[in-house]
Formats: C-alpha cells, sequence, structure tokens
C-alpha cells in the first residue's frame, strides 16, 4: 500500500521528470507520431473548442500552442520566428501604403532578401564555404549551426505572403497575431503542405466551426498518416538503411530493392505526415489542401510534379518557373526555365551536390517530356505505351532518388552500378525467403497505391458515415499496428532535414 508520505517524498521527481518531458531536448524533437503530441493534442482540443466562438482568444490560445511546439521541435529557434513574422508583416504595411511601384518593389525585396539570408546562413553557409575552400584548396572548419527545424517551409509561406501583398491579390491582415497565426499554425509549421495565405487567410476571418464530416474525415486522415509513416515507412525503412549505409557490401538485386524500398518509404513518410497534418487542420476546421496525388501512378515527370509534393510544385510553378518568363518566351526559355526550377528546387532540398544533381535531372526530364511532345501525340494509347511510358517514369524518378537518400553521390554511383553490373536474377527468386514480411509489405503497398483514386475517397465516406463503434475500432486496430511494427524509438519524419 502506497503511503502519502512516500508520494510527498516522490512529487519532485515525478516534477522534475514531468518538466523533462514538456522542455526542449535535441535529441527528442516533438513529432506528430510521438504520444507527448497526442496528449497535448487532447489536452488542447476541448479548450480550443471553447475559445473557438472568439476568434481573438483562438487565435491567441492557438498561437502560443504553435510556438509552444515549434519550441518542442526546434527549442529556442521559434524566437526566430516570432522575429520573422514581425519583420513581415510590418514590411508587408509598409508595401500597401505605397503609392509609388518602385517603393513597393523595393520594399517586396528587402522582405524576401532577409528571409532568404536567414534561409541561407543556417542551411546554405557551410555548402558554400566548404565549395570555397575546394576550390581556394583552404583547410575547410564547418560553422557550428543547427538548422531549424521547418526554415525551409516557412519561409516560402512568408515570401508568398509578401509577394501577394506586392501584387495586390490579398491585403496584409490587421493585426501581427493573424499574421504569425497562419505562419505558425503548427499542423503546417515544420514540413508543409506549405499554405497559401490568399487560401487560408480567409478562412481564418470566417473562423467557422469543424462540421462533423470534417472532424471524421480529419480523423481518417490521421490515422492513414499514422499507418503511412510508424507503421510502412519506419518497417520497410529498416533493410533500406542497411543497403545506403553500406551499398558495397550488397548485390545488385538486393540494392535494387533498397532502392525500391526506400522508393515507396519517402513516399510514405512524407504523404503520411500531410495527412496528418491535413486531418489536424480539418479537425480544427481548417482546409490545407492535398499535398500527394498516387505520385507513382505518372505516366511522365509532367504528372510526377503535379501529384508529388503538390504545394511544393505549385509554389515554385508560381513564384520562380513563371516569374522567369515561364512558357511565355518562346520553346528554349521554357526548357531553361523548367530547368532553373528545378535545380533550385533540388537546392532548397539539401545543401549539397547531389540535391543539385536530383533536382537538374529532373529538369532535364521535364524538358525531354516537351520537347517529345509532338512524337508522343503521334502515339496511340494502348495497354502497351502506357505501360512503358509509366515504366520509364516510374525507374527514372526511382534512380534519382537513390541520390536523394545516399550519403554521398559516390555512393549514389556504387548503388546503380551494382544495380546494373552486379545483377543476378535468381537472386530475386531466393529475396522473398530472405525477407518475407517486408515483401508481402511492399506488395500491400503498392497495390493500394495504383488502387483508383475514387477508390480511397468512397473507403474515407464510409468511414465518416460508419457508427462510432467502428471508428473506434479501426482507431484501436492502428494503434496495435503501430505497436506491433514500431522500432525501438520514434524516427523523425525525412522531410524534417528539409
Amino acid at each position: 500500500m502506497i503511503h502519502l508520505t512516500e508520494v510527498m517524498e516522490n512529487l519532485p521527481l515525478v516534477g522534475k521528470n514531468i518538466a523533462g518531458m514538456l522542455t526542449y531536448d535535441a535529441s527528442a524533437p516533438m513529432l506528430f507520431s510521438s504520444g507527448l503530441f497526442w496528449l497535448l493534442f487532447l489536452l488542447f482540443l476541448p479548450v480550443y473548442s471553447l475559445l473557438k466562438g472568439s476568434k481573438w482568444k483562438m487565435v491567441l490560445f492557438v498561437v502560443g500552442f504553435s510556438l509552444y511546439f515549434y519550441y518542442k521541435s526546434s527549442g529556442l529557434f521559434f524566437l526566430m520566428l516570432i522575429g520573422t513574422s514581425l519583420i513581415d508583416w510590418l514590411i508587408s504595411h509598409r508595401i500597401y501604403a505605397c503609392k509609388t511601384k518602385g517603393w513597393r518593389l523595393a520594399w517586396m525585396w528587402i522582405s524576401i532578401i532577409i528571409s532568404l539570408s536567414i534561409l541561407g546562413y543556417f542551411k546554405y553557409a557551410n555548402f558554400f564555404l566548404w565549395n570555397w575552400n575546394q576550390m581556394v584548396e583552404g583547410n575547410f572548419q564547418p560553422l557550428d549551426i543547427i538548422l531549424p527545424v521547418g526554415i525551409s517551409f516557412y519561409t516560402f509561406q512568408s515570401i508568398s505572403y509578401v509577394v501577394d501583398v506586392y501584387k495586390d491579390r490579398i491585403k496584409p491582415t490587421g493585426n501581427w497575431f493573424d499574421y504569425l497565426f497562419f505562419l505558425s499554425f503548427f499542423p503546417a509549421l515544420v514540413a508543409g503542405p506549405i499554405v497559401r495565405a490568399d487560401y487560408f487567410l480567409p478562412q481564418l476571418q470566417k473562423n467557422e466551426r469543424a462540421t462533423s464530416d470534417m472532424i471524421w474525415a480529419g480523423l481518417w486522415l490521421i490515422i492513414i498518416g499514422i499507418v503511412k509513416k510508424a507503421v510502412i515507412a519506419d518497417y520497410i525503412s529498416q533493410y533500406n538503411d542497411l543497403i545506403f549505409n553500406d551499398p558495397q557490401l550488397y548485390t545488385g538485386v538486393q540494392a535494387l530493392m533498397g532502392v525500391l524500398g526506400y522508393t515507396m518509404q519517402i513516399y510514405c513518410d512524407f504523404s503520411g505526415y500531410s495527412d496528418m497534418a491535413i486531418g489536424l487542420a480539418l479537425i480544427m476546421g481548417f482546409r490545407l489542401g492535398i499535398n500527394f496525388n498516387s505520385p507513382y501512378q505518372s505516366r511522365n515527370l509532367t504528372d510526377f510534379w503535379r501529384r508529388w509534393h503538390i504545394s511544393l510544385s505549385s509554389w515554385l510553378r508560381d513564384y520562380l518557373y513563371i516569374p522567369l518568363g515561364g512558357n511565355r518566351k518562346g520553346t528554349f526559355r521554357t526548357y531553361v526555365n523548367n530547368f532553373l526550377t528545378m535545380l533550385i528546387g533540388g537546392l532548397w532540398h539539401g545543401a549539397a551536390w547531389k540535391f543539385i544533381f536530383w533536382g537538374a535531372m529532373h529538369g532535364v526530364g521535364l524538358a525531354v517530356h516537351k520537347a517529345s511532345q509532338p512524337v508522343l501525340k503521334k502515339i496511340p494509347d494502348n495497354f502497351l505505351t502506357i505501360f512503358i511510358s509509366w515504366a520509364l517514369t516510374f525507374i527514372y524518378v526511382s534512380l534519382l532518388w537513390v541520390f536523394f537518400r545516399a550519403a554521398s553521390f559516390e555512393d549514389s554511383i556504387l548503388i546503380i552500378r551494382n544495380i546494373f553490373v552486379d545483377f543476378k536474377g535468381v537472386q530475386l527468386l531466393e529475396f522473398p525467403m530472405q525477407r518475407p514480411e517486408w515483401c508481402i509489405m511492399m506488395l500491400l503497398l503498392i497495390i493500394c497505391h495504383f488502387l483508383p483514386t475514387s477508390w480511397g475517397e468512397k473507403m474515407e465516406n464510409w468511414f465518416i458515415k460508419s457508427p462510432w463503434v467502428i471508428k473506434l475500432g479501426i482507431f484501436l486496430g492502428a494503434v496495435q499496428l503501430v505497436i506491433e511494427f514500431m522500432s525501438s524509438e520514434v524516427a523523425p519524419f525525412i522531410y524534417f532535414q528539409f
């Protein structure tokens, strides 16, 4: 029997442990797939619901929770987020107040330069210093720089907001807290989707409560996202990591399976995060839009980028490709603009030549596809041509993911070389016997990915209309799957590093 004196003696230790859980720990950033987040979110929801009737109180509460969430994810860098939002908000009002185009343009560029300078220092300073030292044969000592989680995502949001104010697409928010709400909104803060102000801010002004259909649709997306991330992506990554960490130890067949595994892993990991983010926002009464649409069903690279990370690809199109001239400056400039857009998109993903190469090759692929249009339009659509176009697209995308994942450019070449040089067909028959669970999970994932989109929509509608007992059963089933397949610790989302 526990005595009161024992409880009192242990209270300081309990308090210390709770304080440790609630303070920032660089080795354990807060994730959507962590138990602490869901505990805090369950405490957050009833208070949020009570304050929803007063927009001002709701905004302050959500901003406070979002900043705490970012603090748990990235420490004191939440102060930089506050500073960025204040600078952008003040400049947006200067742009709106200016009557001359020259001053409006100057203020817009001041904001963009400030945002890109902050991003450039944290993300690219060591990369450029390393390359400079390589050219001058210096002794490179990397700066001790910690990359704030999600800085690439909220920087793009802040740039699009200022540009939209400049172009009179939107008016600046009447108060700073509304803008801080938009920039720090915790479901989309650290890994997107990249939310546009002209889409999100009107929802904030209306401040409508979530309908029951939105709440249940949000829960469905959260369940799907958790299964994608914590069950599928984290499980199949265990084999993929072996291949990419020591590529010289594995045969061509094993390397091929690792590449296919990572192709599906990065999709499940990132789309799973997006599903959870969109689902959380829906429960709160906000729509973030779709971010993935079965990208591996694509039959060409143009279609792939309409389906993959839609919020980023549409941002690059609207705020980079079109301002560069888009397809309005002739055929050659169209190819150049496509190439530059994807090159910068690759650099956005990471400060390394392998990311630049990855982006450049996607730019080349897009240019080749556009240049081939006169020939492709003459080829009839039938099962064979559809399959060939899909296979070529999938192979091209999958091989480029190698440069995205491998530790170095040299490792990327080694893995691809193993696939084409050290490939023994008989090992394809042996592999399923060596890793049956991995193969079964991959097979089920591929089948689900290639099901018609309408099937997924029907499943969501069925879940929304189903009795609460069935909803509870599906939720508990997902939790059980996570428990069964989870590794010893929650793996960070892949896109946290960007």
